[in-house]
């Protein structure tokens, strides 16, 4: 079981490390509402979405999502957690990734395309 913690802390590092760089080098939407307009529009390339996001609302973005062939990342964290990651001083539950900038984040996140 400590092998287990011991990875999933290093994996949620990784992640945090990724977004850190996306936010410096890529373009990012964060917020529900600029998510599903980014996913409608079709500029949209990775959702990340926090682990206490309301299921309505998880659920409408998982459809969006598979609608534009865009993969989903569940975030580990609550709210707070991915917004403290994205480097912001309030909550994110639901963000997009439109351009990855230097990170490699799109590779390392599963997408269906």
């Amino acid at each position: 079981m400590v092998a287990s913690k011991k990875s999933q802390k290093k994996s949620s590092d990784n992640i945090n490390s990724r977004l850190q760089l996306v936010m410096r080098s890529g373009k990012v939407a964060l917020g529900y509402k600029q998510t599903l307009k980014n996913l409608r529009s079709g500029k949209a390339k990775l959702v990340i979405m926090a682990s206490n996001t309301p299921p309505l609302r998880k659920s409408e973005v998982e459809y969006y999502s598979m609608l534009a062939k865009t993969g989903v990342h569940h975030f580990s964290g609550t709210n707070n957690d991915l917004g403290t990651a994205c480097g912001k001083y309030f909550r994110v539950s639901c963000m997009c990734i439109l351009d990855a900038g230097d990170s490699d984040i799109l590779r390392a996140m599963p997408s269906e395309n």
